[in-house]
C-alpha cells in the first residue's frame, strides 16, 4: 500500500546562498560543460587583477571565455 503526502511550503530563493544553488544545479547536471561558478569567479577575479595591474590577462580572458562559452577562440 503506498499513501502520498503532499505539503506546501514557503521557501524564498534569499534563504539559500548561491554556492547552494549552484551546487544543486551541478548535481542535476546543468554544467555539463562548464566548470562550477567558483572556478569561473575565481578566474574572473584573476583576469581583474592582472588586467588593473596593466599585465597580460589574454590566455586567462581566452580559458574563461571557453569556460562560460564552450567555444575555443
Amino acid at each position: 500500500m503506498s499513501r502520498y503526502i503532499s505539503v506546501n511550503v514557503d521557501v524564498d530563493l534569499s534563504d539559500f546562498d548561491t554556492e547552494d544553488l549552484v551546487e544543486e544545479l551541478d548535481a542535476r547536471g546543468h554544467f555539463k560543460e562548464a566548470k562550477p561558478y567558483t572556478i569561473q569567479r575565481s578566474l574572473l577575479d584573476k583576469i581583474f587583477h592582472l588586467r588593473r595591474e596593466g599585465k597580460d590577462y589574454e590566455k586567462e580572458l581566452d580559458e574563461y571565455l571557453y569556460i562560460v562559452t564552450g567555444r575555443a577562440i
